[in-house]
């Protein structure tokens, strides 16, 4: 299991066949990949700057993986965050799980870009007509992460 942050571009391919690589255990694959729009909340994005906290991110994505695989019954995790200037597009992030069964691969992946985009440590700066602003995390978000919160605080005691 492993948490990168990286400028370079990652390929779905490449990466997904690492995760499986070797293990016949593995019986399905969910993945994520988030890319850059072209339009947000109205206004065009012409570019997205990504910024990050060197070690404290990757940390952050490691422990968020690590709760996953707590959670859930599932072989290997990655999670791939770009930094730095993207366009439409262009990929932003990966989290790939791998689990013997799809509803743990399913679930763990959710949980994980549910977390990683309200407790990871990244900031996004969208450029657009009037300007750059910076991008919050959504109403939506929030309530993502609070429903796995309520789903934890109903199970505990219980185990996977």
């Amino acid at each position: 299991m492993s948490a990168r942050i990286q400028t370079e571009d990652f390929d779905l391919s490449t990466e997904v066949t690492k995760l499986r690589a070797n293990n016949p255990k593995v019986g399905a694959v969910a993945a994520f990949v988030g890319t850059v729009r072209d339009i947000n909340e109205g206004q065009a994005v012409s570019e997205m700057a990504l910024e990050h906290y060197p070690g404290m991110t990757e940390q952050a994505l490691d422990a968020i993986i690590d709760d996953a695989k707590r959670r859930w019954d599932i072989l290997d995790a990655v999670v791939i965050h770009r930094v730095g200037a993207l366009k439409p597009m262009d990929h932003i992030v990966l989290a790939a799980v791998t689990a013997m069964h799809r509803a743990e691969a399913f679930a763990a992946c959710e949980f994980i870009m549910d977390y990683l985009k309200t407790a990871a440590p990244l900031w996004k700066k969208e450029q657009t007509p009037d300007g750059g602003r910076w991008v919050d995390a959504r109403e939506s978000d929030d309530k993502a992460m609070a429903r796995w919160k309520n789903i934890e605080a109903s199970n505990e005691g219980k185990t996977k």
